[in-house]
């Protein structure tokens, strides 16, 4: 989005974005740190994907993360961004019963 604002970033900025072609940026992040930098550098959106079962805990599959394991990694990425929006995954089968 056009510059580096020191607002955060909401939903509707994305609405505008795409309503003006400006385009947007979008990283992944699962840390404190890593959201800092990206935070700094301008990105708008940060995800905290349920990936981190592989990148951050080793793990072969993303289906053995737990919803308060993404919690952990959300509540870090939250609290160093201070201008991106940040979306957190639901591990699978969290959010349905079948």
């Amino acid at each position: 989005m056009s510059g580096i604002s020191a607002k955060r970033v909401r939903t509707r900025h994305f609405f505008e974005a795409k309503t003006n072609g400006t385009p947007i940026s979008a990283l992944t992040s699962y840390d404190a740190l890593s959201a800092s930098i990206f935070d700094e550098a301008g990105i708008d959106m940060l995800l905290v994907g349920d990936s981190a079962a592989n990148v951050v805990l080793g793990r072969d599959t993303t289906l053995s993360i737990t919803v308060d394991e993404m919690i952990v990694l959300a509540k870090a990425v939250v609290i160093a961004a201070r201008r991106a929006l940040v979306v957190v995954d639901l591990p699978f089968g969290s959010y349905e019963a079948s």
